[in-house]
């Protein structure tokens, strides 16, 4: 957590604070932080405070004290040895994984989902074994000549940046521009250097519509743009990103692409895993396939685009060509007819305002019964509100939402609508896949209703883990777990929130698969996404807001 009380982003006019590490250098610059005593360490080098100090650049950005060695081109900076780690049941996550990655590189983790690329990406910014002490880490690693597992967090943090998928997790503040100015807060970066890194971080991002924010209020692309902003206005020597387009759309995962060119262009190292390829594929210089906890194979940007479709998708991997994902079919919404106002779910003129402000303008979108309907926009348009206000979860709305024909206020769409969240962590509350269930059924327990939980979790693939506990299952089977629930309470419409994010193409497939599965019971589907391969495979048409 920071020292010295709120963070130093500029609110209008207002003064900016912040504080000086010990001499007046930048962190970073050799000078070891005070400890509790005011005392510098006895190791830490001096340097003129007056001039620009070798932690920081002519603009203030902290570089951290990598050694002439680990600068130098020919050095590795970020170096994996024969790691190993295991999880507390004995369970080999990674298998004796040596990874080199030289200044100025972009090395790309990909395969399938759960293959150990997040724990690699751990292994580098410290938080195996640092802040999971359960996994058991064996091996040598080496990070900017620091090693993460034996060296203070403060000393990693100027000189590693880290970019979670899930950007929840790591909010430290309730506003936005208190968050971009946390970390150079909490390193003790003068003031007026905090204000001008943030301005230019911003503006280098695109960023301006993110300042003055409530970050509980933001979408989940504007919350994982911030985290990137928060992250890069630091200035690490090495950037770690996992899932970094996972939330963003089109436009946001462009800005980030020619950021991260423009970081790559100052020397910077990048390590990033992801699975959405296309937006990454012409920065990396070399991808590394992940299965098992081992690096089975290492290409070369070249082949990875040469690898035929077939290879790929057994590979588990997206597609790499922009073009060819550009190309993919997103059929557009169909006009309305009497036949789809009166057989499925149809709005007309319908919104709702929060804070008397309209999150999104009046929307007409028809889904008849066994149709997937996708939305798409851009991050913050409204589209996650638009799935609340029609499942009757947002009071302030206007327009109408109707059923094969009869409106419904927000009581009856809370009875015909199911929503599945794109963090479904918030709506399971069983101690076991069978009595969340169960509670789908309103508590009902007899032999029919054992009878029809039975059926319903066979058809999702969850019929082997009835005693599992819902927070215990991967990802993929709480969202299945979440639509279980859905058809066990018979909902006649199906609303589900980025259901593919983070995913490689198998999971994508597999979620496609069980979409349309889902849309030939008779029920309407709409789908909030901003991946155009889950589009093509499941969607019959495509609403766009904001256009």
């Amino acid at each position: 957590m920071a020292a010295g009380g709120r963070s130093a982003a500029t609110r209008g006019g207002e003064a900016v604070r912040g504080r000086k590490t010990a001499g007046g250098c930048m962190p970073g610059c050799g000078r070891a932080p005070a400890g509790e005593n005011g005392a510098v360490r006895e190791d830490a080098a001096t340097c003129d405070s007056a001039a620009v100090c070798e932690g920081a650049d002519a603009s203030g950005r902290v570089r951290g004290r990598a050694s002439a060695a680990s600068r130098a081109d020919d050095a590795p900076v970020v170096e994996l040895r024969g790691v190993s780690c295991a999880a507390p049941d004995g369970s080999r996550i990674l298998d004796d994984v040596s990874l080199s990655v030289r200044r100025g590189e972009c090395v790309l983790l990909c395969g399938r989902s759960g293959m150990g690329k997040t724990t690699i990406t751990k292994c580098v910014n410290g938080l195996i074994p640092q802040f999971e002490p359960a996994i058991e880490r064996a091996g040598e690693v080496r990070v900017c000549g620091l090693d993460p597992a034996a060296c203070e967090m403060y000393e990693l943090a100027l000189r590693v940046g880290s970019v979670f998928q899930n950007p929840k997790s790591q909010f430290f503040n309730l506003t936005s521009n208190d968050e971009l100015a946390f970390g150079l807060e909490a390193a003790g970066v003068d003031a007026e250097v905090i204000e001008r890194r943030v301005g230019e971080t911003v503006r280098a991002l695109r960023a301006e519509r993110l300042l003055d924010r409530d970050v509980t209020k933001m979408s989940g692309g504007e919350k994982q743009s911030l985290v990137f902003a928060s992250v890069d206005a630091m200035g690490p020597d090495v950037y770690v990103l996992d899932e970094p387009t996972a939330n963003l759309d089109a436009e946001a995962a462009r800005i980030l692409h020619d950021h991260v060119a423009s970081i790559l262009a100052r020397g910077k190292t990048v390590i990033v895993a992801e699975h959405r390829l296309h937006f990454m594929a012409d920065l990396v210089d070399r991808a590394l396939l992940v299965e098992g906890g081992r690096i089975v194979r290492e290409l070369a940007p070249d082949e990875l685009r040469a690898l035929p479709a077939s290879e790929r998708e057994r590979l588990g991997l997206r597609a790499v060509d922009p073009a060819d994902v550009l190309a993919l079919r997103c059929p557009p919404a169909p006009r309305p007819t009497r036949a789809l106002l009166e057989r499925g779910l149809s709005l007309r003129g319908f919104s709702c305002s929060r804070a008397g402000r309209r999150a999104f303008p009046p929307v007409d979108l028809d889904v008849p019964r066994g149709a997937v309907a996708g939305v798409m926009g851009g991050n913050g348009v409204g589209k996650t509100t638009l799935l609340r206000a029609v499942a009757g979860l947002e009071r302030a709305t206007e327009g109408t939402v109707a059923f094969d024909g009869h409106p419904l206020d927000a009581r009856a769409r809370r009875r015909t609508c199911s929503l599945v969240m794109q963090d479904v962590n918030h709506q399971l509350f069983g101690d076991s896949v069978r009595s969340e269930c169960e509670l789908a059924l309103g508590g009902a327990a007899s032999d029919a209703a054992a009878e029809r939980i039975a059926e319903v979790l066979s058809a999702l693939d969850l019929e082997l883990l009835p005693t599992r506990h819902p927070m215990a299952l991967s990802g993929g089977q709480k969202q299945r777990l979440a639509v279980a629930c859905a058809l066990l309470a018979r909902r006649e419409v199906l609303l589900l929130d980025e259901p593919t994010s983070g995913l490689d193409f198998g999971h994508m497939v597999d979620v496609s698969r069980l979409v349309r599965r889902l849309a030939e019971r008779g029920i309407s589907i709409v789908v909030v996404t901003h991946d155009r391969e889950f589009i093509s495979r499941c969607c019959d048409s495509v609403y766009h807001m904001g256009d």
